[in-house]
């Protein structure tokens, strides 16, 4: 299985100014706009690790999955929640070559944590011998930062904080601190039996 973010945020869909605000950063000197790119890389970087803790894309993006079979013909969990639209599946053979699949036989089955793609009908389409399924989605709680829920915003701007303060120290390993932990513990997936259906 491969995950391939296909587009990225936007720069003005983030929150700069919230972030900044909430470092208590000056405003109104002639070089106050010199932090926005620092601001700016530690909230994509605080993003990533909170959407990469709780599988869920935080800002709509479109998503390429591609696999080497269905791990269920029933219908294949996607790795990123909560999936708003489903733009494309395609069966690409040995060659290269693809076919697109007919929207008239798959549907998304929304789900907090593991929404899926199933069939419409008794299976998905067989995958090609020795090729592959391409799966192109849309992820995301909406395409602005005021589209997250509020304890996710808390929780990025908590940690791009903590890393901007702490920028010059020698980072700890995975150490992400307690307060976001308990805004995002609501959100992770818990799996169970193994993940056998993910």
């Amino acid at each position: 299985m491969m995950l391939i973010e296909q587009t990225t945020v936007p720069g003005a869909a983030l929150p700069v100014q919230a972030l900044k605000d909430h470092l208590r950063l000056g405003s109104g000197f002639a070089d106050g706009a010199m932090q926005d790119g620092l601001v700016e890389s530690y909230l994509r970087a605080a993003m990533a690790a909170v959407e990469g803790r709780i599988g869920k894309a935080l800002i709509a993006r479109v998503f390429k999955l591609v696999l080497p079979d269905w791990r269920d013909p029933a219908g294949q969990a996607l790795p990123v929640a909560p999936v708003s639209a489903v733009e494309s599946v395609t069966l690409v053979d040995s060659a290269g070559a693809g076919t697109v699949v007919a929207a008239s036989r798959y549907r998304v089955m929304p789900d907090r944590h593991r929404p899926r793609l199933v069939a419409l009908g008794t299976l998905l389409p067989s995958v090609p011998v020795d090729g592959q399924v391409e799966v192109v989605f849309t992820a995301g709680f909406g395409a602005s930062w005021a589209a997250v829920p509020a304890d996710l915003q808390q929780a990025v701007l908590l940690l791009a904080a903590e890393y901007y303060e702490h920028r010059l120290e020698a980072a700890q390993a995975g150490a992400v601190p307690r307060a976001v932990q308990a805004l995002i513990e609501r959100w992770r997936n818990v799996r169970v039996l193994g993940g056998g259906a993910a």
